[in-house]
């Protein structure tokens, strides 16, 4: 049975993310539990490692780095032969586009994959969130901070993109996210910062301080921590 799912609206391993991080805790079991840094590779991974490490501490979980910053990375037989073993996987923030062009169809994915469908727990915050959708969003043009282009992503949840920072800017990004929907009735999720939707075999629920928001075909709907969130896909468990 495919474990726990987390996505995150960003601002990780800070006050106020503990009522997610206590339930990825609790789910790694005592096992090997990851720390990927994909999505910061351009932006100093030694410190999200770093900030994981010290938060996750004091949550009674050690993590151990799975340095995948590169497509070579990505492709080390070793790294994957190592995520095999894993019970946590956690991946931070950063940059969505270079987070799902880096692990796409390699063999680390595949591994940290395996692992999520025999039982692991699995989240990401911001970008990490994003990549793990069917699209993540980028921008579109230099220096448009609000105008995004969608690229694929791992495909992990379908028709599902990701909007993190949800109350800050990512708002900002639904009118231009809708304009370039890839095909009709992709599911907008917006996720407020140190929020999540948290998916396992009872469905999707919310999380944490802040809003999960679910736009799709022009409908909006927020749900707030405690409640179950409806109108968005389930994963791919297979």
């Amino acid at each position: 049975m495919a474990g726990l799912l987390a996505l995150v609206g960003g601002v990780e391993f800070t006050a106020g993310n503990e009522q997610q991080d206590r339930e990825l805790a609790a789910a790694a079991a005592g096992g090997i539990a990851f720390v990927v840094p994909t999505a910061a590779a351009r932006q100093r991974p030694d410190l999200a490692v770093e900030h994981a490490s010290s938060w996750f501490r004091g949550l009674g979980v050690e993590l151990h780095e799975l340095r995948v910053l590169t497509r070579t990375d990505a492709g080390s037989e070793q790294l994957a032969a190592e995520a095999a073993k894993g019970r946590l996987f956690y991946l931070v923030g950063g940059d969505p586009g270079h987070v799902a062009q880096t692990l796409r169809g390699s063999r680390v994915w595949e591994a940290i994959l395996g692992a999520w469908q025999a039982g692991a727990a699995l989240a990401g915050s911001s970008a990490g969130a994003m990549a793990l959708g069917e699209w993540t969003l980028i921008r579109a043009r230099w220096p448009d901070h609000v105008t995004r282009a969608y690229r694929e992503a791992l495909g992990l949840v379908p028709d599902l993109t990701v909007l993190p920072h949800f109350e800050k800017f990512g708002q900002k990004w639904v009118e231009s996210a809708t304009a370039a929907a890839p095909r009709p009735h992709v599911t907008l999720l917006g996720i407020d910062e140190r929020s999540a939707a948290l998916w396992d075999a009872g469905g999707w629920r919310a999380a944490g301080p802040g809003r999960i928001t679910v736009i799709r075909d022009g409908q909006t709907r927020d749900f707030q921590a405690g409640s179950a969130v409806a109108g968005l896909p389930e994963p791919r468990v297979a």
